[in-house]
């Protein structure tokens, strides 16, 4: 063959022991090899020459620069001719119109080497500029798709933002045009996989595939390893449950059903799920619905008092309001920072918005009591609608007036009883540590212990309570609650004066 005697075929021969150089380009098109320089650099291998790829303005794609003429180069991008060759002062070139990807146009392979072109290394040529050609569309293709890929990602973060600040309307404007019949429902689940955070691309596309567009699915913005799901249906739920147990080293935990305007409590109480699914052999838990302390309370009075609490907030506009609640709502059950990424804001306008209703409420979140209690309210807004008759100052209970029931103070001591079966008054520590705002360091010097101390009997209370109280949210604040019913803490400061009480004992 030609080609071997001028050593542009530096390979064996058909037959031989080797690929030919059609094979080891086609070898260019498989999965692991799809590279344009990689291409380039097999063609300036292979035809024993310099080889460059350009785009229309001349800018190197691939390969090493060379000076081509600038008019030649012209007809080429432009169409008018579609490969050219010429030789000048001891060089051969060839050059050959490449098809571009917007918004480049067309580019063009060029290929120089001090011997003549002979017809084995031209063919060369030219399969090489078709193959990155195919290369080049199918990079455009796959970057459309990402593309794609990511907008969707982006709307269905946006929709799951919106269902948290609880802008159902929108939430369901946004996902009816690719998502028809989506939020076609006024209750739902939320469920939360994780998997190690490496995985949670792969996972997330098989939440896609197991539940179809029956579901939205989202990788959550503040935790790196976790997916949430929220789903309608129970076929869906089901499916995810299946998924997790053919996965090692993934869980599950879910809500229970709440309307979609509840859709911040139902993420809540996933996350409260998953930690108990990592004990469980199916590795998967659904949040028990157990005696919440507002469920014991008389819903009128409950009502009133919420209302109460949250007057200093009813002159703002109706959106600024609702926009303030709901972030501190959030902000109350996780850190700023994941309720900055949960919302799609920054921790400093989070941290903000807390302010400004801290400061309407006229006082203090560092208070667990008072975030306890703020949290009731907040809850509550969103649980009960109908605002009873006889919703007045004078009517109002106070919150002692809520946890003094017999049920509520029934509750609380079944639950803290709990914590006296351990011989390190598990209950005392705990109890200083929320009075010291759930700051080890301070409740280690008003008990007269190591904060090492502290940590670990807050830690051991937890599974003998069920409930997480290292992390804020409603696992905690529940037991404050429980706490303030018994009057083993004092009744936090909240807007207004209880009927009956002294300025200087408000609730």
């Amino acid at each position: 063959m030609a080609g071997q005697q001028d050593g542009a075929v530096p390979h064996g021969a058909p037959g031989g022991s080797r690929p030919t150089w059609a094979e080891e380009l086609l070898d260019h098109l498989r999965p692991g090899g799809r590279d344009v320089g990689r291409v380039c650099a097999w063609l300036a291998q292979a035809a024993d020459a310099e080889v460059s790829l350009t785009d229309d303005t001349g800018t190197l794609l691939a390969g090493t620069p060379l000076p081509l003429d600038e008019d030649l180069v012209a007809d080429l991008t432009t169409g008018r001719v579609a490969a050219a060759a010429w030789a000048e002062r001891g060089r051969h070139l060839r050059l050959v119109g490449v098809a571009l990807p917007p918004p480049a146009g067309s580019g063009v392979l060029a290929v120089a080497r001090p011997r003549p072109f002979d017809r084995s290394t031209a063919e060369m040529v030219t399969h090489t500029a078709g193959v990155v050609d195919v290369l080049l569309r199918a990079r455009e293709t796959t970057a459309a798709g990402l593309r794609l890929e990511r907008a969707a990602a982006d709307l269905r973060l946006a929709i799951l933002q919106l269902l948290m600040v609880e802008d159902i309307v929108s939430a369901r404007r946004v996902a009816a045009g690719l998502w028809p019949g989506l939020l076609d429902t006024d209750t739902a689940c939320v469920y939360v996989a994780e998997s190690r955070p490496g995985d949670r691309d792969r996972l997330a596309e098989e939440c896609l595939d197991a539940t179809g567009e029956r579901a939205l699915v989202v990788r959550c913005p503040a935790m790196a390893q976790h997916v949430i799901v929220l789903t309608p249906g129970e076929a869906e739920a089901d499916a995810l449950r299946g998924l997790v147990g053919r996965r090692p080293h993934t869980y599950l935990g879910g809500s229970a059903r709440q309307c979609l305007v509840q859709t911040a409590t139902a993420y809540g109480q996933a996350v409260s799920a998953l930690a108990v699914a990592r004990f469980r052999p199916d590795k998967a838990a659904v949040y028990a619905e157990r005696s919440h302390p507002e469920r014991l309370m008389d819903p009128a009075a409950l009502r009133a008092w919420t209302a109460r609490v949250l007057r200093p907030l009813d002159a703002l506009p109706h959106h600024t309001r609702a926009e303030l609640l709901a972030t501190t709502r959030l902000g109350l059950e996780f850190t700023a920072v994941s309720t900055a990424k949960i919302l799609g804001v920054s921790r400093n306008t989070v941290r903000a918005r807390m302010d400004r209703v801290e400061g309407l409420l006229r006082t203090d979140f560092s208070d667990l009591t008072v975030r306890a209690a703020v949290q009731l309210a907040l809850n509550t807004e969103v649980a009960l609608t109908a605002v009873p008759e006889g919703d007045g100052a004078a009517d109002c209970p106070a919150l002692g007036d809520l946890l003094a029931t017999p049920a509520v103070r029934a509750w609380a001591a079944e639950l803290l009883c709990r914590l006296e079966r351990d011989a390190r008054d598990l209950r005392r520590t705990l109890c200083g540590w929320i009075a010291a705002g759930g700051n080890a360091e301070r409740a280690a010097q008003l008990l007269g212990v190591h904060p090492q101390t502290v940590r670990e009997h807050v830690r051991s209370a937890e599974p003998v309570l069920e409930r997480q109280l290292l992390t804020s949210g409603t696992d905690l604040y529940e037991i404050v609650l429980a706490h303030l019913a018994l009057g083993d803490l004092e009744r936090p400061v909240l807007p207004g004066r209880e009927p009956g009480v002294e300025p200087g004992n408000t609730d």
